[in-house]
């Protein structure tokens, strides 16, 4: 980014800032703290190694702005966002939407910081010190809660009724649990009842979803102090709070797509060997996991032919064909690169049972992909593997699967080949059991 684009994104970040929408005179102090931190936002996007708390820190700067928005992340977001440019590839995005993240948690963690020791203030006789208070805890950028020891509201200010949907007046009274999620009011009593309270002193933090007034649930966190009241005062809690339902969203945005395959929208690779661990963990001993690995034959033939965007694109229908063909048997499909995709045939499995997997996957290819003007032909090569949970780890059971595959291609193409790894053995090709599938592989099993 050259100056005069730094300096035209500066402005437009000061004019979304301002209640007016106009820029700050010019050579204002805000102006400053901007030029400096579009500067450090533009390093940290390229940073080696990537620093998150980069975007925290910058947040905390911004909440020291006199803004007239009373969401300055979100005015921020999509201004922030054309230092990527439309082009940028998908670690850009990624990193730009963590850095994001980590300025809103930045911005709310130093209000909350501030609003707290505003708020102390209150048990404080002075006249004029209550009179600050009332100031700041009516209009401060963040929700703030005075509760007694058992949890009953005393008090609270607009932002928190904002973030349930009720006035004011209906929280005064009401039990803090009554807004908690069910699943969250144990591990809130746990943490006040067990930390706080009997101490008498102290903070806990905590991220929690939060009932609104239509029914559904936000995130907010919130830091919980006992406060002693002092002679005469009963001692109380404050809560200060802000809603973090977007960056919580973000994060379980961000999580998904680190799981997922940009592409084609099915598991990853590393999604993939997650839930392969899982299974292995939770099956027993004796029970078997099957895998089938799915290399499409000739593929670099499609792309020669018809161009990278309509290999893409028929990549996508054999990913959705695949997954629809054995989503009755319980299988993860995941894409682990180019065109190889993966089937995990979790317990209970035998070798009928994958070999139907294997055919359904095989039929799923029959018909031509259809894409643009074009009827693509595709077909498949499978290596299957299957063993008992002790058999071996999730890596050497894909590197298993993955022989198979090389075996079912030499003996020609759209067929597959299963191995049974017999119990304690490990994935050396050589020690292999070959199973050759039959021509009733697909039939139902014998009934008992």
């Amino acid at each position: 980014m050259d100056g005069s684009e730094h300096d035209e994104l500066v402005r437009s970040w000061s004019r979304a800032l301002r209640a007016s929408g106009e820029p700050a005179p010019p050579g204002s102090d805000i102006d400053k703290l901007l030029h400096w931190l579009v500067g450090d936002f533009a390093e940290a996007l390229v940073a080696t190694p990537f620093d998150p708390t980069a975007g925290a820190r910058i947040g905390a700067a911004l909440a020291t702005v006199a803004a007239g928005t009373h969401d300055v992340p979100a005015a921020s977001a999509p201004i922030l966002w054309n230092l990527v440019g439309p082009d940028a590839d998908s670690a850009a995005v990624t990193r730009m939407a963590v850095l994001l993240t980590k300025l809103g948690e930045g911005f709310g963690a130093h209000r909350q910081q501030r609003f707290a020791a505003d708020a102390e203030d209150r048990v404080r006789p002075s006249k004029q010190s209550d009179e600050r208070y009332r100031v700041v805890f009516e209009n401060a950028a963040v929700a703030i809660a005075i509760g007694d020891t058992n949890g009953v509201l005393l008090d609270a200010n607009q932002k928190l009724a904002d973030m349930i949907g009720v006035p004011i007046d209906e929280l005064r009274g009401i039990s803090v649990y009554e807004f908690a999620h069910p699943e969250d009011r144990e591990r809130i009593r746990n943490l006040v009842y067990q930390k706080l309270v009997p101490n008498r002193q102290g903070t806990v933090k905590l991220e929690q979803q939060i009932g609104r007034v239509d029914g559904s649930y936000g995130w907010a966190t919130f830091s919980i102090t006992f406060v002693q009241g002092g002679p005469g005062l009963p001692n109380y809690l404050l809560a200060v709070g802000e809603d973090v339902t977007e960056q919580h969203r973000m994060r379980q945005e961000l999580h998904r797509q680190a799981r997922h395959d940009p592409l084609t929208g099915l598991a990853n690779r590393r999604q993939l060997l997650e839930r392969l661990d899982v299974v292995m963990k939770e099956a027993g001993g004796h029970e078997q996991i099957g895998l089938c690995f799915v290399d499409l034959d000739r593929f670099k033939h499609i792309n020669d032919r018809y161009g990278h965007g309509t290999g893409d694109r028929v990549l996508a229908a054999v990913a959705e064909r695949l997954n629809a063909s054995v989503q009755n048997l319980d299988c993860l499909v995941a894409r682990i690169g180019g065109d190889e995709f993966v089937a995990l045939v979790p317990p209970p499995v035998d070798a009928w049972k994958i070999g139907r997997v294997a055919d359904n996957l095989l039929g799923a290819l029959t018909e031509p992909v259809t894409t643009n003007s074009h009827q693509v032909q595709v077909s498949a090569s499978i290596g299957a593997v299957l063993t008992t949970v002790q058999s071996g780890q999730a890596e050497t059971l894909i590197d298993a699967a993955d022989t198979g595959l090389y075996r079912a291609k030499n003996n020609g193409k759209s067929q597959w080949v299963l191995h049974m790894l017999a119990d304690g053995e490990d994935a050396d090709p050589e020690q292999l059991n070959r199973y050759i599938p039959t021509a009733d592989a697909t039939e139902d099993p014998p009934q008992r």
